[in-house]
C-alpha cells in the first residue's frame, strides 16, 4: 500500500531535532526503542482479494445458506481476554488514541510519565508490555470452572498491534512486547480444556481511529511539533494519514479495505478460530462479504464438511451472521442467535477501576439466554497478564452457580415468552450501550426451556412467596399441568401450589449463596 504522506521525511527530521531540545518529563521511562523495533518497512505489495474455496460467495444471496451451529446456540455463556499493549499505563480503555488528543487524560499522563508523543509514542509503549505473569492454561482452567463454553482472544485492537505470528506485520506480539504468539497460546489453552476458540479483530476501525498519531500539539512548548504517526519509517503501525473527510468508524478509503481483508485472512487461514467477531458492522462491502465467504468456506474445509464458524458483528443480518450487541440486551425473544458482548470492568486495565459482580453478570446472562442470545465477557487482565484477587473471587462465584443452575442455561432455547416484569415497569428498548438500565427485583422472572422441563430464574431474592403469573391455571402460555418444581442448588423439599392466576411457591427457608434463584419445573403431558 503506497500513499503521499503530507509530511516528508526531512519535514520530520527537522522537528526531530527540535524536539530533542525538550528533555522527558521527570521521573518518566523512555527505553531504547531500536533493539526492539526494527526499522525496516516490509514494502512488499499486499495480494489481492483471495477467496477459499467452497459453497460461499461474496455475495447476499450465498450468505443466507449459512446454518448457526448447535455449538453456539448450546454454549450461551463464553470469555474474552480484550488484552493487549494498551494495558501497559492502566488508564483503561482507547490509550493508544487518547494519548494523542491534547489536554485530554491520558495525553497528560502519558506526557509526565513517558514523554511527548513526538519523542516518546505509543510504539513504546508496545516495547513496555511483557505480559510476564501470563499463563494462559492457568486462566482458561479458571474460564471453564466459572462455567464459560468459548474463549475469544483479542487479534488486534484499533492500535493495529497484532497478537498473533504475522507474516505480513513486524508489529505484533511474537516479534516485539512479550515475544508470544498470544493468539496461539491462548487457542491451545482453550483446546486443552475442551473450550471452543475465537478471535476478535478491531482492524477494521483502526484505520480512522489512529488518525490522531498524525497530529500535533496546537499550543504550549511543542505547538507544531508533529507525533511520532507522522514519521513515515512508523506508517505500517500508525497507517498513513487519511483524507480529511474520512472520519467515520470505518474508512472511506479504497486501499485500506483491500489491507484489512489480507489481514484477517492470514489470522483465519493460519488460526482457523470458530469463532470471529468484528468491532463494526460487517465492513466495506463486497471486501467485507469476501472475508465472510473465505471464513465460511475455509471453516468447512478445515473440519471435513462440519461448519463450526461462528461471525459476530454489530448489524442485524437476517440468518448470515450473529448479530452482536456491545454492551446492550435485546427487549425481547429474538427470531435468530444473538451475542451480548461487555466487560467485567474497563475493557482494558484502569488502576482502581470498578468491577461488575457475579450478580450483575448472571442477571444478565439469564436475561439474555432467555432472549435467544449468548453472553461474551471480558475478563480484565494486568498489563503482566494475571487477576486481581477480586476478579479470581467472582469467578468462583460465577463458577458455582454454574455449576448448580446451568441445566438451565447450557443447550437450553427460549421458551414461549421470555419472563415476567412487574407492572409499570421501564422498558428498555433493545440496542447498544443499554445494560444496567433494567432495575432487577424479584419480580423480574425469566423463562427457558430444556429437557422438557422448564426453568424460571428470579433475579432477586423474594421477600415472600413467589408467585409466576405465566404458570396459573388459566394462563394463556402453560397448558400444560405441573408435576414438580425444585429450587436448583437446594436440597429443600419446595411446596407449591397452583392457583387460577399464578404458580405459588413457598419461599423456602434456607437459600443457596447467590439472588439469581433458578427453579426447575416440570411439566405433564
Amino acid at each position: 500500500m503506497i500513499r503521499k504522506f503530507f509530511l516528508g521525511i526531512s519535514f520530520f527530521a527537522c522537528f526531530s531535532v527540535l524536539c530533542s531540545a525538550n528533555p522527558v518529563a521527570p521521573g518518566s521511562y523512555r527505553p531504547s526503542l531500536d533493539a526492539e523495533i526494527n526499522l525496516r518497512i516490509d514494502t512488499t505489495p499486499r495480494r489481492e482479494l483471495s477467496i477459499n474455496a467452497g459453497p460461499y460467495k461474496p455475495t447476499l444471496e450465498s450468505l443466507t445458506q449459512y446454518q448457526y451451529p448447535e455449538w453456539f446456540r448450546d454454549a450461551k455463556f463464553g470469555i474474552w481476554a480484550h488484552w493487549g499493549p494498551q494495558a501497559v499505563p492502566r488508564h483503561g480503555d482507547w490509550y493508544a488514541r487518547r494519548m494523542y488528543l491534547q489536554g485530554d487524560k491520558d495525553y497528560n499522563y502519558h506526557l509526565s510519565h513517558y514523554g511527548h508523543p513526538s519523542q516518546f509514542g505509543y510504539k513504546g509503549i508496545i516495547t513496555l508490555w511483557k505480559a510476564d505473569r501470563w499463563d494462559p492454561e492457568k486462566l482458561m482452567a479458571l474460564y471453564k470452572k466459572a462455567g464459560a463454553k468459548y474463549f475469544v482472544s483479542m487479534g488486534s485492537h484499533h492500535d493495529n498491534f497484532y497478537l498473533w505470528d504475522s507474516k505480513i506485520h513486524r508489529w505484533n506480539a511474537v516479534q516485539m512486547g512479550p515475544h508470544k504468539d498470544v493468539v496461539g497460546l491462548w487457542q491451545k489453552a482453550a483446546q486443552k480444556y475442551g473450550l471452543k476458540f475465537g478471535v476478535s479483530e478491531h482492524l477494521a476501525a483502526s484505520y480512522t481511529w489512529f488518525q490522531p498519531a498524525h497530529s500535533a500539539d496546537t499550543s504550549g512548548p511543542y505547538k507544531g511539533v508533529p507525533y511520532d504517526g507522522n514519521d513515515p519509517q512508523y506508517a505500517d503501525l500508525y497507517h498513513t494519514r487519511a483524507a480529511p473527510n474520512d472520519k467515520g468508524w470505518l474508512t472511506t478509503g479504497t486501499e485500506w479495505p483491500v489491507d484489512w481483508y489480507n489481514v484477517v485472512k492470514e489470522l483465519v487461514d493460519n488460526y482457523h478460530p470458530d469463532l470471529l467477531y468484528s468491532d463494526s458492522q460487517l465492513p466495506f462491502g463486497e471486501v467485507g462479504r469476501s472475508m465472510l465467504a473465505n471464513f465460511y468456506n475455509g471453516n468447512l474445509a478445515y473440519h471435513n464438511g462440519e461448519m463450526t464458524a461462528v461471525y459476530n458483528c454489530k448489524e442485524p443480518s437476517d440468518g448470515m451472521w450473529v448479530q452482536d450487541l456491545e454492551r446492550g440486551v435485546q427487549d425481547t425473544i429474538s427470531l435468530y442467535p444473538w451475542q451480548t458482548d461487555t466487560s467485567i470492568g474497563d475493557w482494558f486495565y484502569a488502576t482502581g477501576q470498578q468491577y461488575k459482580s457475579a450478580t450483575d453478570i448472571l442477571r444478565m446472562l439469564v436475561d439474555i439466554v432467555s432472549k435467544n442470545g449468548n453472553l461474551l465477557i471480558n475478563i480484565v487482565q494486568t498489563p503482566e497478564g494475571d487477576l486481581e484477587p477480586d476478579m479470581l473471587s467472582t469467578l468462583d462465584d460465577l463458577g458455582k452457580w454454574t455449576a448448580a443452575n446451568g441445566e438451565g442455561i447450557y443447550g437450553s432455547r427460549p421458551w414461549k415468552i421470555f419472563g415476567e416484569r412487574p407492572a409499570g415497569a421501564t422498558t428498555v428498548k433493545a440496542g447498544n450501550f443499554n445494560e444496567g438500565k433494567i432495575k432487577y427485583t424479584a419480580e423480574e422472572i425469566r423463562f427457558t426451556a430444556h429437557g422438557g422441563n422448564l426453568y424460571a430464574f428470579l433475579l432477586d431474592v423474594p421477600a415472600g412467596d413467589i408467585r409466576i403469573k405465566s404458570l396459573g391455571k388459566t394462563s394463556k402460555w402453560n397448558t400444560r399441568p405441573i408435576r414438580s418444581v425444585k429450587l436448583l442448588g437446594s436440597t429443600a423439599k419446595i411446596q407449591w401450589r397452583q392457583e387460577e392466576d399464578a404458580l405459588v411457591i413457598n419461599k423456602p427457608a434456607m437459600l443457596p449463596d447467590w439472588k439469581v434463584l433458578g427453579w426447575r419445573i416440570e411439566l405433564g403431558e
